[in-house]
């Protein structure tokens, strides 16, 4: 397994943190590429990896200002493996941050809470 992936922020693209080593995990910023799903492939396999031997504990922020509708579809991957995490009995968090004003992330945010079953706190920033 790959120790960790750490993608900085462009125009286009978000922060990405996964560093396992000392418990980061992070995906943040504007998430607009030209096509997601090469884009956020690596992640997404780098987390099928990080299922096999997971932390303890998994606290994965998101802290998206905008996001496109092939990157969210992406981002529910990502959860839906850290789903898998805490149903084999290892303690996940996600936090989904929101700014005061924006309904959008907020609503995404809920909607993603109810369909899955994982621990999921909604935070203002």
């Amino acid at each position: 397994m790959e120790k960790k992936i750490i993608l900085e922020e462009t125009q286009d693209t978000p922060k990405i943190i996964l560093d396992k080593e000392n418990g980061l995990f992070e995906i943040s910023g504007r998430s607009l590429p030209e096509n997601a799903i090469k884009f956020f492939a690596p992640i997404l396999n780098w987390m099928e990896d990080y299922l096999k031997s997971p932390n303890q504990v998994t606290i994965f922020e998101f802290k998206l200002d905008y996001f496109n509708s092939a990157s969210i579809k992406s981002i529910y991957e990502i959860i839906k493996v850290l789903e898998k995490i805490s149903k084999n009995n290892f303690q996940v968090n996600i936090i989904w941050y929101y700014v005061n004003d924006d309904e959008l992330i907020k609503n995404r945010g809920l909607e993603i809470k109810e369909m899955l079953d994982v621990p999921f706190d909604l935070k203002l920033y």
